[in-house]
């Protein structure tokens, strides 16, 4: 009989109380794969739509988790040495495979991205998807020192990476969010200007009003990680010519009755980047742990959970309690 692992189990779509933690098999080595240890995953709201059911394609029961850091325990490629650390982030991870939500996850070799770190094992789960979709955002955004951001979703794991990006980088940034009791928070991560973003609640002042006060010629850039319903507003708000990255979806995915001509402003433009993008990004992950290291760039941890914790963690996550990053030991 094969080894076996701890690893969370989401058995069926439903609630928090469908991932059940388990003994498993251990993964066996194949080719073009590896076997990692995990240390260490980050939560992500993308794990939450899967789990209530929203992801189609995906099949259960399966291991959810869409990154992982840990170090390799086997491995056919030589480039990947027994005892490497490595962090790893989407390619269909706990979607058409399992993922990281468990002791052991097998993976495979192109996704693996090898690092040089000495933070902890909390610190670095906190960086791979959430770090990598903030650096790859503002690179497309072509962020210059001196630059004007806004970055709506600004208390959300990638909003707030975003803004350590920015403040470290010397660029000026705002950032939004619903809950005023959170503003002290983005203050925290490096924000210049907090604002209380009244889109989907029913009194005060528009965002366009209080952001006008802060730059009257709107913002040079606009990260909108609520879209996509915000992002027509999002057109508005930034400069005539400035750009809007769509890199979020709070809100959800699709924009009913979108009209191109008539939503985006002339010379203004709109572009996306997608967390996929980011996998196997070895060489931006290892820039981005040495900004931390230097205390360039914040981690945002909000708060850690052992793996038998999952349900709980799924909970806050579901709450909207968290203030940045989540992160699950296994």
């Amino acid at each position: 009989m094969g080894r076996t692992m701890r690893a969370a189990v989401c058995v069926k779509a439903g609630g928090p109380d469908v991932l059940e933690v388990r003994d498993v098999p251990v993964p066996e080595v194949r080719d073009g794969w590896s076997l990692v240890q995990v240390k260490g995953t980050g939560l992500n709201r993308s794990e939450l739509r899967t789990r209530q059911g929203h992801s189609p394609s995906v099949k259960f029961p399966r291991v959810l988790g869409i990154e992982c850091v840990g170090i390799v325990a086997a491995s056919t490629d030589s480039a990947l040495p027994e005892g490497t650390t490595v962090a790893a982030v989407m390619g269909e991870m706990g979607r058409e495979f399992d993922g990281g939500y468990a002791e052991f996850a097998l993976l495979p070799n192109p996704l693996l991205m090898p690092v040089t770190t000495t933070l902890a094992w909390d610190v670095l789960a906190a960086l791979p998807e959430t770090y990598l979709t903030a650096q790859g955002s503002l690179d497309t955004l072509d962020l210059a020192p001196g630059g004007r951001l806004l970055i709506r979703g600004g208390t959300s794991s990638v909003g707030m990476a975003a803004a350590s990006i920015a403040s470290g980088h010397g660029v000026e940034t705002a950032a939004t969010t619903r809950r005023p009791d959170k503003a002290d928070a983005l203050s925290a991560a490096g924000v210049d200007h907090v604002l209380i973003d009244h889109v989907l609640i029913d009194d005060g002042a528009p965002l366009g009003e209080s952001l006008q006060a802060v730059w009257p010629e709107g913002p040079d850039h606009v990260l909108d990680l609520v879209g996509a319903s915000t992002v027509p507003e999002s057109l508005r708000l930034v400069r005539r010519g400035g750009t809007v990255c769509m890199a979020g979806s709070l809100s959800g995915w699709i924009l009913q009755d979108f009209q191109p001509i008539a939503m985006i402003p002339s010379g203004t433009r709109l572009t996306a980047f997608h967390s996929d993008d980011a996998k196997g990004s070895a060489d931006v992950l290892q820039r981005v742990v040495q900004e931390v290291e230097a205390g360039v760039y914040r981690p945002n941890v909000d708060r850690v959970f052992a793996l038998d914790d999952v349900v709980a963690a799924h909970q806050y996550m579901e709450n909207d309690q968290a203030i940045g990053k989540l992160v699950m030991i296994p």
